[in-house]
């Protein structure tokens, strides 16, 4: 294995704390959401998994994409919702919803390549049996 690129962020205070990048891009309070309780108005880890996640995807739909000369739309969309779940044993855990909106694109065509997205993303891989991912073509 190579690595390509190392993040490093720093978190003090847990969900009602602060997270700051080793080159200063992130530097944001974070809170705990008010759907759970919390005074909201910053941002939390669920929502960072999330944009990350659909960062990644639609890099990876991009190289499927080209790999087989397919031109994506520029407006086309990967939108992740990141659930926090309690599980049964009293745990917690995450699930994912991949919502891809691929424009134009048949939707048959769309299905194929989010699917073939879902075997490269590094986010899909790193997740594959710990996370539920239910792709979702729009």
């Amino acid at each position: 294995m190579k690595t390509l690129y190392t993040a490093e962020v720093t978190a003090t205070g847990g969900r009602s704390g602060h997270v700051t990048s080793s080159d200063g891009v992130i530097n944001m309070p974070v809170t705990v959401p008010e759907g759970m309780g919390g005074k909201g108005g910053s941002t939390n880890p669920e929502q960072l998994f999330a944009a990350g996640y659909a960062a990644c995807f639609q890099s990876a739909l991009l190289l499927i994409a080209g790999k087989q000369r397919v031109q994506l739309e520029k407006d086309s969309t990967v939108t992740a919702n990141v659930s926090l779940n309690q599980l049964d044993n009293g745990g917690y855990g995450l699930s994912v919803r991949l919502n891809v909106d691929l424009k134009s694109l048949d939707k048959e065509q769309a299905k194929q390549l989010v699917h073939q997205a879902h075997e490269v993303c590094p986010y899909s891989v790193g997740t594959r049996g710990n996370i539920n991912v239910e792709l979702n073509v729009v």
